[in-house]
This record gives C-alpha cells, structure tokens and sequence, in this order.
C-alpha cells in the first residue's frame, strides 16, 4: 500500500470518528452535566497524551522545557480545554445538536476576524466574500427552518456555540507562537486544563460521580473528540505526498456529522441547516483559497 493510501485511510477514520462525536455529546449531555462531561473526557485525553509522549521518546523534550515556557503553555489551558468545551458543551445542551454542530464549524471565519486585530492584517476581497457567505449561513441555521426566525429559548445556545468557535480560533493563534511539538503542548495545556476543570467544579459544589453511561460517553469523547483521532489525523498529514488532498477531506466531517445525528439521535434535519451549512462550509474554501492577508 502507498504512503498516499495509508494517508487516506489515516485521515477518512479521524474524519468518520469526529462525525460522530456532536451525536455522543448530546447522549452523554443527557446522562450528566456539561462540567461533569468534560472533567472526565479531559481527564481521558490528558492520559491518552502522556502515553504518547512516553511511548514516543519526547519525555526528554518536556523535561529539557524551561519553566516559564510549561507556565506559558499551561496557561493555554484556561481556553482549551477548559472554556473553550465548556462553553461548547453548554451550547450541545441547549440546542439541537443539528444546529450547534455547524455553528461551531465557523471557527475558521473567526480566524479571519481575530488575525485583524492580534496579527495586523487586513482582509482580502476574498476574505470579506468568504464572511458574507458563511455567516449567511449561520443565519439560515440559527433559524432553525424559518428564515430570519430566531426562538428566543435558541438565542443564549447560539451565541454559546459561535462564542466557541471564537474561543478555539484565539486558541489557536496562541498555540501556534509556541515552537514545542503539538503533543508536549497538548499534554500540558490539558494537564491544567483538567485541574482548572476541577477547581472550578469544587468552588461550584459539583461532584464528579456520574452515571455509567455518563462515564462511557465522557471517555468516548474524551478518545475520539480530543485525544486519538487527533494522532490519526496527524499521521495521515505526516504521510501525505499532498497535504492539500488530506485537508479537503475534513469538509465531508460535518455532512457526515448530520446523518449520525438524524439516525441515532432522531433529530429532523432541517432544509435550512443542510444548505447554512453548506454555505459556511463554501465561505471556508473561497477564504482557503485567498492568498496570504497583505500586512497592514
């Protein structure tokens, strides 16, 4: 087999265990809290990242790590994963998981508008196109299948799951200033990241009993959401001859995402979420598409 074929089959898996992971967060949501959820998913992810970097010989590079640097990137755990899928999960649990899935999926828009302020750049024609189409979208998905017709109830879970994708994309920007390989940043932003979980669950009188079906979800979101398949997918751009092939696929994630939830959690997809999504997904690419921003 090619290394391209084993890239594809890399990539398709982390694609199709994403796809299924807004599905698991609204079972889980429904056997235990947003709080409870994500102190046992992070929990889960936290292992999984100090076994890879045991078993990949970078113990030695976390040990050879400055102490104001692992400060530094601890730090980054107060966004992710402590706000950032908090504020996630808390939208999962009041929306229709139809509806907070593809507005999450804005956060490479929120990319475009926070590198304005915190990079200096200025927006292409492209750029500014690629806005106007994806938050269209958000529109006709936030109306839930009546134009520009917003339930109050809906409003706080809108403004969650956008607000998270605002959350991840400055998460991103801070994270990619850090030279340290991805798995030494993903182990210590989400070693403090489960602390501030916990601290925050203590000063709010939230146990962390939960129910064992509560416990399996957390630990399936916790493998699947933000642990191994971020290793699958690592795997298939490290041995892709064309990153660019690699990447595209990650677009089929959120359609696939839609039919998980129509067929496990019974939820009728509505026209307008189907073509708002289709239209964020189109603003992304004409946004790929534009060149680098020019300084201003």
């Amino acid at each position: 087999m090619t290394r391209q074929n084993q890239a594809y089959i890399f990539a398709l898996t982390a694609i199709a265990l994403w796809s299924t992971v807004a599905t698991a967060f609204k079972l889980t949501l429904s056997e235990t809290s947003p709080v409870q959820m994500l102190f046992w998913a992070s929990l889960t992810s936290l292992l999984i990242f100090i076994f890879n970097i045991l078993i990949s010989g970078k113990a030695r590079e976390l040990s050879a790590l400055k102490l104001s640097k692992i400060l530094l990137i601890a730090f980054t755990g107060l966004l992710n994963p402590f706000i950032y899928y908090l504020v996630l999960f808390e939208a999962y649990n009041i929306l229709p998981a139809q509806l907070a899935q593809p507005l999450n999926y804005t956060w490479p828009l929120m990319l475009v508008l926070l590198s304005w302020p915190i990079l200096g750049q200025k927006f292409g024609i492209k750029s500014i196109l690629a806005l106007i189409v994806s938050f269209t979208g958000v529109i006709l998905i936030a109306g839930k299948g009546n134009f520009l017709s917003f339930e109050s109830g809906d409003l706080a879970g809108i403004f969650l799951a956008l607000g998270s994708s605002l959350i991840w994309a400055l998460y991103w920007l801070i994270n990619m200033k850090f030279r340290e390989s991805e798995s030494i940043k993903l182990a210590v932003s989400f070693a403090s990241g489960t602390f501030f979980i916990y601290i925050w669950m203590l000063i709010n009188g939230i146990n962390i009993d939960v129910s064992a079906n509560g416990l399996f979800g957390s630990i399936y979101i916790g493998l699947f959401e933000m642990g191994i398949t971020f290793f699958f997918w690592l795997k298939a751009m490290t041995l892709s001859e064309n990153n660019s092939k690699i990447g595209s696929l990650v677009f089929l994630s959120p359609f696939l995402s839609l039919i998980f939830i129509s067929l496990i959690l019974g939820e009728t997809i509505y026209s307008t979420t189907i073509i708002g999504l289709i239209l964020i997904v189109l603003g992304i690419i004409i946004e790929k598409s534009e060149n680098k921003f020019k300084k201003s």
